[in-house]
């Protein structure tokens, strides 16, 4: 049975935080659309887990990230190994190459993966988001091979200087957007009120180009998209090229944001829904045992968020036609951790879990890559 799940309210009777002096976001640069618009499509499908997980791939280590590749390759990012492992179609995986200055430590290491094609100058490329001695950065490695036998070749920084966290809140997720920029999230890496700071890579959305530029139409002149985030680890659009971001609250809240430009989301002054008009409020919440999200897929009209602590996957639905969301809980406690999901190229939801990531408890041959046959809901 599926469970909708209400967004609640804060209590009431909190003690109103002091004005925050929040700086006026730049004007947009980007030109008027002199573009007719587009006749009216329906919306995709909505859609659902029609069958129990089916296993793909066994023993990996501590996985973080799945790229797929339009090839048809499969890729995925081992947070403690820095490697980068092919999923082969037969289950087994090899190592297609290996980012060094990976500085693996609690939540720390290689992280987030994405991919961009190549523009007949050069070779398709692959951005990985790695915890390194001094930072958080994210470099690019040249991708060559066919499926079957990928292979990455010497990284090449492209974006540096996100602070780091002694053991947590390092962010790391990162996806290329419908506008062709590179969207990169970052935790506030302990220091809770560089989050407010638009000045500081801390807590933040950025958004940046290919090459590590901070990205034209930025609110504050640098590459700051959004602010006042805790550790968000889950991006994705929907249909419409709306962003979505999965946080982790601290001890009571964890959210589901619908991204704006220049916008502030609270932390740490807020957590979870407050009503306070200085910040957005989440679009959906849920407690910590609940959640603790990790990985973020939009696939037809439905959001997919991978819940660690929460050991399930969450549906939300509708994406894009503005009606009230619902969400509903699947394969809780049937696979324990779960960090990452992604649309395969059949159609189906492809998932991690993340066992062996120091947290979780593990069983012979975690951690896995499973399939999830999706259906319409109803």
């Amino acid at each position: 049975m599926i469970l909708a799940v209400a967004l609640l309210t804060p209590l009431a009777g909190c003690t109103p935080a002091p004005p925050l002096p929040t700086p006026t976001p730049l004007p947009s640069t980007a030109p008027p659309s002199t573009v007719p618009p587009a006749t009216p499509v329906p919306p995709p499908p909505v859609l659902q887990p029609a069958g129990a997980p089916e296993p793909i791939a066994a023993e990996l280590d501590a996985p973080w990230s799945i790229l797929v590749l339009p090839n048809g390759g499969v890729l995925v990012s081992e947070r403690d190994r820095g490697d980068i492992v092919e999923v082969l179609p037969d289950g087994s995986h090899r190592v297609a190459g290996t980012v060094p200055g990976v500085e693996a430590g609690g939540e720390g290491g290689l992280l987030g993966l994405a991919f961009l094609p190549g523009d007949g100058e050069r070779t398709d490329r692959v951005y990985a988001y790695f915890t390194a001695e001094s930072d958080n950065r994210v470099v690019r490695l040249p991708l060559t091979g066919a499926p079957g036998a990928l292979a990455l070749g010497a990284p090449e920084a492209v974006f540096t200087g996100i602070p780091k966290g002694g053991t947590n809140h390092n962010g790391g997720r990162i996806a290329f957007g419908p506008d062709g920029l590179l969207y990169v999230t970052s935790g506030d890496a302990g220091n809770r009120d560089a989050a407010q700071d638009p000045g500081s890579l801390s807590g933040k959305i950025l958004r940046v180009t290919a090459d590590g530029a901070a990205a034209p139409g930025n609110p504050f002149g640098n590459a700051v998209w959004s602010l006042g985030h805790r550790n968000p680890q889950g991006i994705a659009w929907d249909a419409n090229g709306e962003l979505w971001a999965a946080e982790f609250g601290q001890n009571t809240w964890d959210e589901l944001n619908l991204i704006s430009r220049g916008a502030n989301y609270g932390w740490p002054i807020v957590e979870g829904v407050a009503g306070d008009p200085r910040f957005v409020d989440p679009v959906m919440q849920w407690s910590t045992s609940e959640a603790s999200p990790s990985g973020l897929a939009v696939i037809g009209d439905t959001l997919f968020l991978a819940a660690l602590r929460g050991e399930r996957v969450w549906t939300i639905a509708p994406a894009t036609t503005g009606g009230a969301l619902e969400a509903a809980p699947w394969f809780a406690g049937d696979l324990g951790r779960i960090r990452d999901v992604a649309a395969a190229p059949d159609g189906s939801l492809w998932l991690i879990t993340n066992n062996t990531d120091g947290r979780g408890s593990p069983t012979e041959g975690d951690d896995r890559l499973y399939r999830v046959p999706l259906a319409a809901a109803g």
